[in-house]
């Protein structure tokens, strides 16, 4: 734990370097990842005759076998395979840039080989030509992508049962998550608030950075480990101290939302602007929590720091990796999948560890997705059948929906509304564009206003955070206003605009064309002076109806329309990839989770401990907290049969029985909406229950991904260059990789797609049912089969196109075992092309 005077010294020596390359920077000066060679340590045993590194000196354990796994703190051996690595690297810089002005970010020794260095493009491309280097590519930036989810997910009468409860969910995992940090005073991380005594887990090696900010005994049994990786953003000049902070603390909020959705603790109570809404929990309430900080407010973040964050969760031995980030551009090169971030996670699988990522918010087009290899588990958001809603009551009868965490006005009474613009004192101009939005009491005549409700405008500068809620509820309560109306600026479209907390009476309209209503009824009631135009009276009169009480609804889950979509693209020039993306949905919108008291990325939860806020990045932890509770019966899954369990006991339809809806376009979503097909929901919405009985799984190895790596076209060197392997005769197309879904983009007449089936279950026979997809003809062989506890069944597809189309058409196939299991897959051909004469 007593790390502080190496991180101070860290952060001190990354300034000093930053005013010292000042100079250097204007020689074009940047970061770039640099992987070598020699393989990592996760892949030692593979490559280690390749080495000229001899074995006697690598560390070994207590059995004088060669120890990759374990990793002595205090190692006293004469030289670890890390250290090799390491000084390996420091080597071959020292040598091809000598007495040359360069700085090395980090060693990446883990799960890839390599380091982060500033240098120029010159020295870049003479490191290049050195027979150790096998890639040099550019760093690139990322960007951050409840109280009820548990239940609506089953889980109090569900999983949490079959785990022993909730005090019981999850124990002894460890989920990692690349995020803001967290805030580790928030009760979603006390060790003491379970029954059930946390107990750290013996293969979790990780540390806790002590800053002035993160001091010691911010980490406990629940929060096990905590650090932060900055050096890219440092030497790149765009950190600032005072507002990202050099330590794991959480300045934004996003950190600690996402890891209290995974595994935060049971029974919390949501207390917000003084409102109570209920007590939460994570997914898996009694798992471990390690975080890795490389995302912050002001920048998001580099993947310099986002792979240098990977290798340490990976090397600390976590057993999930949860990452609701996602890329600012698709990967160039010949493939998405050839990034050094996906190629690190690719590691990471090999390692065992299950690898979360959040799809994107960048829907509802196809082929929006920001996540793209088939070795990472990718989250689509959706609905879940909680909401908050108020409204409010106009003069004329008509009743408009409204957004707000907050109480109503006294039931039966109206009040006169009076908008910001038509209540200014006599030297304030009201052409002022911003004054409309309520934000300084000043400029304000409480004559007009005392009493009655302040119509406000709701503006882009509140999505920006230049305005805010908070701000227009002080004016109204210093102009004496019972409530404040907000209606929709014309320029806001595209935002979701998530309950507010708020004090007072107070509602958002967040519809341009409710707002529209709105104003014409407030306009039309008012009464001007004929000759002056003056207004005489306010006329239009409301009443607010408060939304602090949920709604519930049946028609859920469904696609949010800013979920990203498949097909997966392959490449920059958008093939499609025989892929399935996203791999499941799960709630994503509109999701109670811990807040900072640091954090600043919503203005309007400020000095909360709590916030409701939207994205994929809310729909991943889900996954990975559910991934737990499967990680906690199974420990011997692998990562594939994780993401199997995952998948295959999803469910396509909704509360009442009826398929799940997506959500097509930004304005008015719910009016474009239709059934939703694989390329919007994956597998369809996770079953957490069912997750943990899954009868039938879909396994993959490492050698799988790389075969599959291998078998796209020219891709060889790129290979080596990430994985220190040849690719060798074998290879494998991505619809043969042994997924639980089968995706063909392109179906040029016939072809055949192989599957292994492997039981978990108990001895069971099946039946296979199948629906094709339109235009293709498809068989199954064998159509039933019986199979043992722990056997393997093969199972063939047969496709062939019966039409020429490129418009993707969807099937399924059904496993039905004689003792209740259903094992599902989606089947996707986008392209068919039939032979003709």
């Amino acid at each position: 734990m007593g790390v502080s005077w190496r991180v101070h010294l860290q952060l001190l020596v990354l300034l000093l370097v930053a005013f010292w390359w000042e100079g250097f920077c204007e020689e074009n000066a940047a970061v770039f990842i640099v992987t070598m060679k020699q393989p990592p340590a996760v892949h030692q045993n593979r490559g280690l005759e390749r080495l000229d590194f001899k074995a006697s000196r690598i560390s070994k354990g207590d059995s004088n076998v060669l120890n990759v796994w374990k990793k002595p703190r205090n190692n006293t051996k004469p030289l670890s395979y890390k250290s090799y690595l390491i000084r390996l690297q420091n080597s071959i810089l020292r040598k091809t840039l000598r007495g040359q002005r360069y700085i090395k970010l980090y060693s990446y020794h883990y799960l890839i080989n390599g380091f982060a260095v500033l240098i120029t493009p010159q020295q870049a491309e003479k490191l290049s030509r050195r027979k150790e280097i096998t890639n040099i590519t550019p760093d690139f930036s990322v960007r951050t992508a409840t109280t009820h989810t548990p239940e609506f997910l089953g889980l109090p009468q569900g999983a949490w049962v079959r785990e022993g409860g909730p005090q019981s969910a999850g124990e002894g995992v460890v989920i990692g998550l690349i995020d803001t940090g967290i805030d580790p005073t928030h009760l979603s991380f006390a060790d003491g608030f379970s029954t059930n005594k946390f107990s750290v887990p013996n293969h979790f090696s990780g540390i806790c950075e002590v800053t002035r900010d993160f001091p010691s005994g911010s980490c406990n049994r629940k929060l096990v480990g905590a650090r932060h990786f900055a050096a890219s953003a440092i030497t790149r000049g765009v950190f600032n101290a005072s507002q990202d902070h050099a330590s794991p603390i959480d300045c934004d909020g996003h950190g600690t939302h996402t890891a209290s959705i995974a595994a935060g603790n049971n029974g919390v109570p949501v207390i917000v602007g003084g409102h109570h809404f209920g007590n939460a929990s994570g997914m898996a309430p009694h798992a471990h929590i390690a975080v890795y900080k490389a995302l912050y407010k002001s920048f998001g973040g580099f993947a310099a720091d986002v792979v240098a964050a990977i290798d340490q969760a990976a090397e600390d031995s976590v057993d999930i990796i949860s990452l609701s980030i996602t890329p600012n551009r698709r990967p160039p090169g010949i493939a998405t999948f050839f990034n050094p971030i996906d190629m690190a996670l690719l590691s990471a699988v090999q390692a065992g560890i299950f690898v979360v990522q959040a799809a994107g918010n960048t829907g509802p087009a196809p082929k929006s997705m920001s996540s793209f290899s088939p070795w990472i588990f990718t989250v689509g958001a959706s609905s879940h059948d909680r909401s908050y809603s108020n409204s409010l009551v106009l003069g004329n009868g008509v009743t408009i929906l409204g957004v707000g965490l907050a109480p109503g006005t006294t039931e039966d009474d109206m009040y006169t509304l009076v908008a910001a613009t038509h209540a200014l004192k006599n030297d304030t101009k009201a052409n002022d564009m911003y004054v409309g939005e309520c934000q300084d009491p000043t400029i304000l005549d409480p004559y007009y206003i005392k009493g009655n409700l302040l119509v406000c405008s709701y503006s882009i500068r509140f999505v920006l955070g230049l305005s805010s809620v908070k701000q227009a509820l002080e004016t109204a309560k210093n102009v004496s206003a019972v409530g404040v109306v907000f209606y929709l600026d014309p320029f806001v479209i595209g935002f979701q605009l998530n309950p507010t907390p708020m004090y007072i009476p107070g509602m958002i309209i967040p519809s341009s064309d409710d707002s529209k209503v709105f104003l014409s009824y407030y306009n039309s009631s008012l009464v001007r002076d004929d000759s002056s135009t003056k207004i005489v009276q306010f006329g239009a009169v409301a009443r607010i109806i408060g939304g602090l009480k949920p709604n519930f609804s049946n028609i859920a889950p469904k696609v949010m329309y800013y979920s990203a979509r498949g097909p997966d693209p392959e490449d920059t020039s958008f093939a499609n990839a025989d892929i399935l993306k996203p791999n499941v949905i799960a709630p994503g919108n509109s999701i109670w989770g811990a807040w900072s008291s640091l954090g600043l990325d919503s203005a309007e939860f400020l000095g909360e401990s709590f916030a409701m806020i939207s994205g994929t990045s809310m729909a991943a932890p889900h996954v990975a907290g559910l991934a737990a509770l499967i990680k906690q019966k199974y420990p011997d899954f692998t990562p594939s049969a994780i993401g199997s369990a995952l998948s295959t006991t999803a469910s396509v339809f909704d509360k009442l029985g009826n398929p799940i809806y997506a959500q097509h376009t930004y304005t008015n979503p719910d009016a474009t909406e239709s059934p939703a097909t694989p390329f919007d929901m994956g597998s369809g919405f996770v079953n957490a229950t069912a997750a943990l009985d899954p009868g039938l799984i879909f396994d993959s190895s490492y050698d799988d991904f790389f075969s599959f790596l291998c078998g796209i076209n020219g891709s060889g060197p790129v290979v080596l260059n990430y994985t220190s392997s040849n690719c060798g005769p074998s290879t494998l197309n991505a619809s043969d990789l042994n997924l639980p879904s089968i995706t063909i983009a392109v179906l040029n007449q016939t072809r055949a797609v192989t599957r292994i089936l492997k039981n978990v279950a108990t001895d069971e026979s099946y039946v296979v049912g199948f629906s094709s997809p339109y235009g293709v003809s498809l068989s199954v062989s064998p159509d039933q089969f019986f199979i043992g506890n722990g056997q393997k069944q093969s199972i063939t597809f047969a496709f062939n196109a019966t039409l020429n189309s490129s418009s993707a058409s969807f099937g399924k196939v059904g496993f039905y075992g004689d003792k209740g299991h259903m094992v599902i897959i989606p089947v996707s051909v986008i392209s068919k092309i039939m032979y003709s004469q």
